[in-house]
């Protein structure tokens, strides 16, 4: 057995921040998604198959030390897809002996009811996705506890970075806007305190999880920035490195919302979770950083990372941003 081989399911975000994570750390890496292609090296093995195959996901899986759960289905597909994909994952884990490491939201946490949410946090989820979250979550530590895989889980919060897309309330409705001048677009109440994830930070502390002794059996919130802005005080300083004197943004007001999800089902699919975003919503994650080590990057140095990563892709003018 390769004893650095570390198996990544899903090459979204989440799985190509893992993926370059480990590679810093001179690990062997196997991706899998549904093609068999992904924007890596040549060097690079990249599965091609349906995890939710419990035979393709142990084949997949054949050799690795770690496997990572990082897929993520389309919103409306999230029951029909979400929980076979898990089941297939954990059974390659319990096949090969391998470590999974879960990549998960915080959902399952319901409302915050003015509390920070911290990884002893009870389940209260008041949406179909959260308590779908919440069960998919329970499965894996009884998993865990019943000696049939070792489980680590990680969660983060809304996050944001290089390769966030269309998904990030930080994402292309915001840099592209912040490079060109233009108005930015985002939802819910701006002036929130809103915890956000930075994607590299998220792979990192994914990958810490995939080889501390003492990650498993756990929940751990991934590193973010201890001090919690509101997205307005976020996108101000996205301006601001972008070089612009002045910040715009504007919010998706919830009655146009409502109307759009009459017609797209993933923004329908948006509408319950839009609480997040309407009160205040912090995570905490000082756990991971006080017994993993592993801290959240600068907000300044993430901010300018992402810019960066925009520029390089050519994504200035994307988006439907408006002066």
């Amino acid at each position: 057995m390769n004893s650095d081989l570390h198996v990544i399911f899903g090459t979204g975000a989440i799985g190509l921040a893992t993926f370059d994570a480990l590679r810093r750390r001179g690990r062997t890496v196997r991706l899998v998604n549904r093609s068999g292609k992904a924007a890596v090296p040549d060097d690079v093995e990249v599965a091609g198959g349906d995890a939710s195959d419990p035979a393709f996901a142990a084949r997949a899986a054949r050799g690795a030390t770690v496997t990572y759960q990082t897929m993520n289905p389309p919103y409306q597909a999230w029951s029909a897809q979400f929980p076979a994909l898990q089941s297939g994952v954990l059974s390659a884990a319990e096949a090969t002996g391998a470590r999974l490491v879960s990549m998960e939201n915080v959902y399952m946490y319901g409302r915050p009811d003015a509390r920070t949410l911290t990884e002893d946090r009870e389940n209260n989820a008041h949406t179909k996705k959260g308590q779908l979250r919440a069960r998919m979550a329970e499965d894996l530590l009884t998993a865990h506890r019943a000696g049939r895989a070792e489980i680590a889980i990680g969660r983060a919060s809304d996050y944001f970075g290089p390769r966030g897309g269309a998904q990030s309330n930080l994402g292309d409705r915001v840099f592209p806007a912040a490079l060109a001048g233009k108005t930015s677009t985002v939802l819910g109440d701006r002036h929130q305190p809103h915890t956000y994830t930075y994607i590299p930070d998220i792979g990192e502390g994914l990958a810490v999880l995939g080889e501390h002794p003492d990650a498993p059996g756990e929940v751990w919130h991934l590193p973010n920035d201890p001090e919690t802005r509101s997205t307005q005080q976020l996108v101000d300083a996205i301006y601001r490195q972008a070089g612009q004197q002045h910040t715009k943004l504007r919010s998706v007001p919830p009655l146009l919302l409502r109307a759009m999800a009459i017609t797209n089902p993933v923004v329908r699919e948006l509408l319950e979770m839009q609480y997040q975003f309407e009160e205040p919503f912090i995570v905490d994650s000082s756990k991971i950083t006080k017994r993993l080590g592993v801290t959240a990057t600068p907000l300044d140095q993430a901010i300018s990372e992402t810019l960066l990563s925009y520029i390089n892709t050519g994504q200035v003018h994307a988006g439907r941003a408006q002066s």
